[in-house]
């Protein structure tokens, strides 16, 4: 089986590439979520560790912004809870996709979390940071200060972009990124 994992930016369109390689996509943001709705025993561990911020379940996330925007200490503990379960949802996904020619992992934290094996094919998605930004304006909940201290815990883009394979340079048009992962594909199949 071969693993790739998508690097980039937070909004620079990992999900959207990860979808249009065709194979099972892991994608730990969607994990998150699932587990903020679903999972009780992150929810308590969540309340034990940020009594004045989390009261309610589901998880509401604009408790877990106003955890994350009083502290920067709180974005740690709160990865540190939900890692552990998302990596465990990781191991589910691999083990179920086995047979699979690829798989693709869209961990946002991919590197920092040390997550990914030496075996794992990189691809850096890289934007413009207008478009990016201009893409996350457009989020519901989107919050200048929320961006900066996610920002805050990722390796450099630089670093990432050298640790990676292949570049695919995102204008956020199908038909650019649909030819760009057919020519990674041809070439590590």
């Amino acid at each position: 089986m071969i693993r790739i994992g998508i690097l980039g930016d937070i909004g620079s369109g990992k999900s959207f590439v990860s979808k249009n390689f065709g194979y099972p996509v892991f994608n730990a943001d969607l994990e998150v979520s699932k587990l903020y709705k679903n999972n009780k025993k992150i929810f308590f561990k969540l309340k034990k560790k940020l009594p004045k911020y989390i009261f309610s379940f589901p998880i509401n996330k604009d408790e877990i912004i106003r955890a994350i925007l009083a502290n920067k200490l709180n974005l740690k503990k709160i990865i540190k809870i939900v890692h552990l379960e998302i990596r465990k949802k990781m191991n589910i996904f691999i083990n179920k996709n086995k047979n699979k020619k690829i798989i693709i992992l869209d961990i946002p934290l991919l590197l920092e979390n040390k997550i990914n094996n030496k075996k794992d094919i990189l691809v850096f998605v890289e934007s413009k940071k207008s478009d990016v930004l201009k893409r996350l304006k457009k989020r519901i909940n989107f919050n200048r200060q929320l961006l900066n201290r996610f920002q805050n815990i990722q390796l450099p883009l630089e670093y990432k972009k050298r640790k990676s394979h292949y570049i695919i340079k995102n204008n956020f048009t199908k038909k650019k990124i649909k030819r760009a992962v057919k020519d990674i594909l041809v070439e590590i199949i």
